[in-house]
């Protein structure tokens, strides 16, 4: 793998601020953000100076940390990520680590862009490189997924068009298609959630995508199939546009169908490819599965299947504003034909983090769980018993992390 730094599609300056007035900013969000949020605290979005070890034990996996710097897209802090970049890790950028922190790799955007959702994936045969490439729009993002070599030189790009991809999901199928968010800008009554009736929103789709020829071959909308009435929060983030769903995850189930995660309502919906229909909805204000008292989960990230049975998510329990406890990945039994879901496990940091927004879980080969707790700059790894054998602080959080081989 090439070991040149700092590759660029384009050159291009970026504007900088003073770097006074930039952290004096960074430190107001968070300020205002751990104010709001009632009656648990976020953790800061602010780790430090630099990629920090701090616990390395016997029994953690090999493999390089691929993860992106900078603030995301999906942080659900508008004006942020221009402020941070003249701090240190507040560049955006695509990195490969060493366990140390040590980068191997790095890729950065033109200026004026951002990445997110950095990672290895398979495609066509070979392990690739893959993330999303765009601008930022109010807590997400209108961008393309890119597919690349080893050497970020690029074999395939995708587009749905219209809104653009957003930053929350680029997700490959081993037949060849993309998973994807977008956010869509629409006209709506949005009186439900205390809006006008005339307002405007983001509806929040899923799209399935064939790589090779661009077709789209499924659109699955929030708006069409989830009730304004079920959101959690008005969602209003910028001027008056509304966010009442904030689609941030599309995987697949073991049957193939789509499990679609909605932070703003809460839930986790199980969605026919071919129809459209909800199968079965786990959380939010009208589940069709009957939950144990144990299964208590907010504002959530990453929904995927673990096994045949067992889906995990990343448990945000706090939107920024609303915080309802410390944030986990939870492993969750699902027997649709029963009707109910169980607790399997419930993974907390020892330090207690509660991340407002982003993160993600990735199972790995020996067993072990590597968790991004997105805007909460922290990367850590967990054995099945719950032992903590890694633990980073970056600068700034990264959406997701992944850990990997090199690809070749």
């Amino acid at each position: 793998m090439s070991g040149s730094p700092n590759r660029k599609f384009s050159p291009s300056a970026v504007h900088r601020l003073p770097v006074t007035l930039a952290v004096a900013a960074v430190l107001a969000v968070s300020a205002t953000a751990t104010a709001a949020a009632q009656p648990v605290l976020p953790s800061s979005p602010f780790g430090g100076l630099a990629y920090t070890v701090k616990v390395e034990k016997p029994g953690e996996s090999d493999g390089f940390i691929y993860y992106t710097t900078g603030v995301s897209a999906a942080a659900l802090v508008p004006g942020l990520g221009t402020v941070a970049q003249v701090l240190p890790g507040g560049k955006p950028a695509n990195v490969i680590a060493d366990r140390s922190g040590k980068e191997i790799e790095r890729y950065e955007p033109p200026a004026g862009q951002d990445v997110s959702n950095f990672r290895t994936q398979i495609y066509q045969g070979r392990k690739v490189l893959t993330w999303w490439q765009g601008s930022t729009v109010a807590g997400h993002g209108s961008g393309v997924g890119i597919i690349a070599d080893e050497n970020f030189n690029v074999l395939a790009t995708v587009d749905p068009g219209g809104a653009g991809a957003d930053v929350h999901e680029f997700r490959l199928t081993p037949d060849g298609h993309a998973l994807l968010t977008s956010y869509p800008q629409v006209d709506a009554d949005l009186t439900d959630i205390g809006g006008p009736a005339n307002g405007k929103m983001f509806d929040t789709v899923a799209l399935v995508i064939d790589v090779a020829s661009g077709r789209q071959l499924f659109r699955w909308s929030a708006a069409e199939h989830v009730p304004l009435s079920d959101s959690e929060t008005s969602g209003k983030l910028a001027g008056d546009v509304y966010d009442p769903y904030h689609m941030n995850s599309i995987s697949q189930d073991p049957s193939g169908n789509l499990v679609v995660s909605l932070r703003n309502t809460a839930a986790i919906y199980d969605v026919d490819p071919n129809t459209g229909d909800i199968r079965w909805q786990l959380g939010g204000k009208h589940p069709t599965l009957t939950a144990d008292p144990d299964v208590r989960f907010a504002f959530q990230h990453d929904a995927e299947f673990a096994d045949a049975s067992t889906l995990r998510l990343f448990n945000n329990n706090s939107s920024g504003v609303e915080s309802r406890g410390k944030s986990s990945v939870e492993w969750i039994h699902i027997d649709p034909a029963a009707g109910r879901a169980t607790l399997v496990r419930d993974q907390e940091h020892p330090d207690g983090l509660v991340t407002p927004a982003m993160g993600n879980a990735q199972a790995l080969p020996n067993g072990n769980t590597l968790v991004s707790w997105g805007m909460t700059p922290r990367i850590s790894e967990f054995t099945p018993s719950g032992e903590l054998v890694y633990d980073a602080v970056l600068p700034f959080g990264s959406y997701r992390a992944y850990l990997d081989s090199l690809p070749s």
